[in-house]
């Protein structure tokens, strides 16, 4: 259902105190969004736009360059990540001309009037078996590289790509991350690549996908960034409260490994599915409430990872919208903060105490008359009581409650459990639907 003229107009003056708490604000100011488009009922880009202006979102990744979203866009301050498809990087790589006119169609027209600070060249390649495409994705970025300078944009604009946590062999303890030996001949040039032009290293985490595999073994509230008595790594005795610091930590020492530590860790992707099929647990409007709102708590305190506290985590959720034609399991088309008719699709947890201040949920219909009473009994699953402690099995296998199994917890691969290998591979389609080594739409 599409936004009316009135209902818009509406709509805008009072999303921000539906979706967040005005205490919270400052962490909306922090966080991106990624800006998905595979639905066929998604309001206008103009309207979008005006959307995220009330939320005080200030930073937008895109799958695509779509010139609509862009223009629409224009002069409102908003920071834009775009995105170079998988299936054109071959072609890039061969054809140093093809990136040139891929620039210059796709970002010089949009500068200044609306703000593109990174272009994303192909998302997840390493994640696939298309050795050709691995081969292609560093030449295509240093081809769109050498485009953007060439056209005076260099100081503008950032080249990246963004990469499933998969791409690590170890991840846990976080001081022994490592990339899998069979990448490291395409991630080794990538890094020195990443130093020479100063750009981020762009990571795509779920720690949902621990969770969905084995609940029983997995802490809920260690993935949900809910209190819980942590973990501790032996190497370097640095404690940890939950798995998606515990990743960029890996992934710094990763790229430490490798001969790097003048590269930043960006979040290119996280988030939570607030509904899932039968088998897909944890999928729900509570936890998907409690992984985003405790998330933005965190981003708003500035708060670093154990290993850089003084270097604030740079996240963008997934994602804006529900979109209602992915492929895949229930749970691919319900990580939206926002139904496609612009209501929240739950209210964002801001806590106890802390940056918001507040004692839990904040309910977005108190003192609000914009939602009938029939949307209000719909949405009766934010009131259900939140399971914050679940049954885990500690190195004996006695079961007990707050004991985390490391290894399983950060490496276990749900569909290959003889070759595990990090959480994050257990995709084989990311949260955009598409095959990680398909035509590149969210």
């Amino acid at each position: 259902m599409e936004f009316t003229t009135g209902a818009s107009s509406l709509l805008l003056g009072l999303l921000l105190p539906l979706l967040f708490s005005v205490d919270a604000v400052s962490a909306a100011q922090k966080f991106g969004i990624n800006y998905g488009q595979i639905a066929n009922n998604l309001p206008d880009p103009t309207q979008v736009a005006g959307l995220l202006q009330s939320l005080n979102v200030n930073k937008v990744k895109l799958y695509d360059a779509d010139p609509k979203v862009l223009t629409s866009f224009a002069n409102t301050g908003v920071e834009f990540i775009i995105a170079i498809g998988n299936e054109n990087l071959q072609s890039m790589a061969s054809n140093p001309g093809a990136a040139r006119q891929w620039v210059s169609q796709h970002v010089q027209p949009f500068i200044p009037s609306t703000r593109i600070t990174c272009i994303t060249v192909g998302n997840e390649v390493f994640s696939g078996n298309d050795t050709g495409m691995m081969a292609s994705l560093l030449p295509a970025m240093k081809a769109i590289y050498a485009a953007v300078g060439d056209l005076g944009l260099g100081g503008q604009v950032t080249v990246s790509s963004a990469h499933s946590v998969n791409v690590l062999a170890t991840s846990f303890p976080p001081s022994s991350g490592v990339f899998r030996e069979d990448l490291a001949q395409y991630i080794q040039p990538l890094l020195d690549f990443h130093g020479q032009t100063r750009s981020p290293f762009l990571i795509n985490a779920y720690p949902f996908f621990a969770y969905k595999a084995s609940p029983g073994s997995v802490s809920l509230p260690y993935v949900l960034f809910e209190p819980n008595p942590g973990v501790r790594d032996p190497n370097t005795n640095l404690s940890y409260d939950n798995m998606l610091y515990a990743q960029i930590d890996a992934v710094y020492a990763a790229m430490k490994a490798m001969g790097h530590t003048d590269i930043g860790v960006r979040i290119s992707e996280t988030g939570w599915p607030s509904k899932g099929d039968e088998d897909e647990f944890g999928a729900t409007v509570e936890n998907a409430a409690a992984y985003n709102g405790n998330l933005m708590q965190r981003i708003a305190m500035n708060q670093g990872t154990p290993l850089k506290p003084d270097v604030p985590i740079d996240v963008f959720v997934f994602a804006l919208f529900n979109e209602d034609m992915k492929p895949g399991p229930t749970s691919e088309r319900n990580y939206g903060l926002f139904y496609p008719n612009g209501s929240p699709v739950y209210a964002i947890n801001t806590g106890t105490g802390g940056v918001s201040g507040r004692t839990g949920p904040f309910d977005p219909y108190s003192g609000q008359s914009m939602f009938s009473s029939a949307s209000r009994l719909a949405d009766q699953g934010l009131r259900l009581r939140r399971v914050r402690a679940y049954d885990v099995w500690d190195w004996g296998g006695c079961p007990t409650r707050g004991i985390i199994p490391l290894n399983f917890l950060h490496t276990y691969h749900a569909e290959e459990k003889d070759s595990p290998t990090t959480v994050s591979s257990m995709r084989s389609m990311r949260p955009g639907g598409w095959p990680v080594t398909g035509t590149g739409g969210d």
